[in-house]
């Protein structure tokens, strides 16, 4: 059994499409296509049924599957063994980040990456919570944080810190620094036309939950899923924004803003280290969580409210 095939063969059926999987692994798709027949031949075993959506493996392609990633694991690892012997771990990382997150842990967490893994080769993906579950079940991505990672069988996730979302509003014209401003009820906030992203947004998500609580909803004056471009907005005035601190504080012009304390009750995002618990973690991928940890916490207050745990 050639292992190529074998790689080939699990993408295609993470994936689910010959399409997706020859893009995720930057081959031609008829390329794929006959390697992923000739094991198909070698085995004497339909893996895949092919159909107008895609492709969906068969009884013997789902156990080839669960055997597959488990062989093309242990070939991580032992490419793993023999790179320790010459003093590195070596191999890809892919780690998917929220937005704002993004925003703070990209460059410290890439400069202590080439430091501590100079040998292993990163790559960084900014999407919503949502879409980097389903990435790291697919394969696509190999660790993610996550905004409240819901319970889910096939993720793994290790809690990271806490942030406290901020009323944020257009610091006032002419006012280069103000005292700190007082706190402010959410039933206030509730009626304050807010620049929120969409949902299924882990904020939004908060945001409406909590509201609800208290018998409100938030009066969303408009939808934007980008950080950079709801902050822009509040500083034109078209309206305020609940955000971390840590999204203020990185943007171009955080004195541009206003922040109050949300309180009544305060609103808190969990963030938390998620991996599938299909593929187990290679030790390169433990160092990379372990680096993704210290990074965020060396970054101190600024990504790191007075309310972290």
């Amino acid at each position: 059994m050639d292992l190529k095939q074998l790689e080939y063969f699990v993408r295609v059926a993470e994936l689910g499409s010959f399409t997706r999987a020859a893009l995720a692994l930057d081959v031609a798709q008829p390329a794929l296509s006959r390697q992923v027949r000739l094991l198909e031949v070698e085995l004497r075993q339909n893996l895949l049924v092919r159909n107008g959506r895609g492709a969906v493996p068969t009884e013997a392609g789902r156990l080839l599957l669960e055997h597959g990633r488990g062989i093309l694991h242990q070939v991580e690892r032992a490419r793993e063994e023999l790179g320790r012997v010459r003093g590195a771990l070596a191999g890809r990382v892919a780690i998917g980040l929220p937005p704002s997150v993004a925003r703070v842990l990209t460059v410290p967490l890439t400069r202590a990456f080439r430091q501590h893994l100079p040998e292993a080769s990163l790559s960084i993906s900014e999407a919503l919570s949502v879409t980097m579950i389903d990435w790291l079940r697919t394969g696509r991505l190999d660790m993610a944080v996550l905004y409240n990672a819901p319970p889910i069988e096939e993720i793994d996730s290790q809690p990271l810190v806490e942030e406290e979302l901020l009323l944020v509003q257009a610091r006032p014209a002419g006012l280069a620094e103000d005292p700190p401003a007082p706190p402010i009820e959410l039933a206030e906030v509730a009626t304050l036309p807010l620049v929120i992203p969409s949902r299924p947004n882990a904020v939004r998500m908060l945001v409406e939950a909590e509201m609800a609580n208290i018998g409100c909803r938030p009066q969303v004056i408009l939808e934007i899923d980008g950080v950079s471009a709801i902050l822009d907005l509040v500083a034109d005035g078209v309206g305020a924004a609940l955000l971390s601190r840590n999204a203020v504080e990185s943007s171009v012009r955080p004195s541009a803003y206003r922040t109050r304390v949300v309180v009544d009750p305060v609103l808190r995002t969990r963030l938390s280290t998620a991996t599938s618990s299909l593929r187990p973690t290679t030790l390169t991928h433990q160092r990379a969580l372990e680096l993704i940890r210290q990074t965020w916490l060396s970054i101190g207050s600024r990504a790191q409210p007075q309310n972290s745990p």
